[in-house]
C-alpha cells in the first residue's frame, strides 16, 4: 500500500511541474516580446526628452514641427512659423529632427 502512495505523490509532484511550465513559458515569451521592449522605448524616450537643449528641431506627438525657443523643467517653447511661439509639455516632444548639415558633419566625423 505504501508504494501506491508514494508513486501517486510522485506522480502528483511532477504533474503539478508539468502544469507550471507551460506558464512560465508564456510568461518569458510576453516579457521577451512585449514588455521588455516597451520599457527600453521608454528609456529612450526619458533620455531624449532630458537632452532637448534651445534650436533642437522637433516633432510632437500631435505632429507639430518646431524649433525649441526655451526649455523650462516641464514644458517648451516651440516657434512652428515665424513668430508663432507655442508652449508644449517636454513629455510630448516625439522625436528630435536632425539637419542635412548636422548628419552630413556626423558621416564624416566633423
Amino acid at each position: 500500500m505504501e508504494a501506491v502512495t508514494v508513486i501517486a505523490q510522485e506522480n502528483g509532484a511532477a504533474g503539478f511541474l508539468g502544469g507550471l511550465l507551460p506558464l512560465l513559458l508564456i510568461f518569458a515569451v510576453f516579457y521577451l516580446l512585449l514588455i521588455r521592449p516597451q520599457q527600453q522605448r521608454a528609456k529612450r524616450h526619458r533620455q531624449l526628452v532630458r537632452s532637448i537643449e534651445t534650436n533642437d528641431r522637433v516633432v510632437t506627438i500631435g505632429g507639430v514641427h518646431g524649433t525649441v525657443q526655451s526649455v523650462n523643467e516641464e514644458t517648451l517653447r516651440l516657434e512652428i512659423a515665424p513668430g508663432t511661439v507655442i508652449t508644449v509639455a517636454r513629455q510630448a516632444v516625439s522625436r528630435r529632427l536632425i539637419d542635412a548639415d548636422t548628419a552630413a558633419g556626423e558621416e564624416t566625423g566633423g
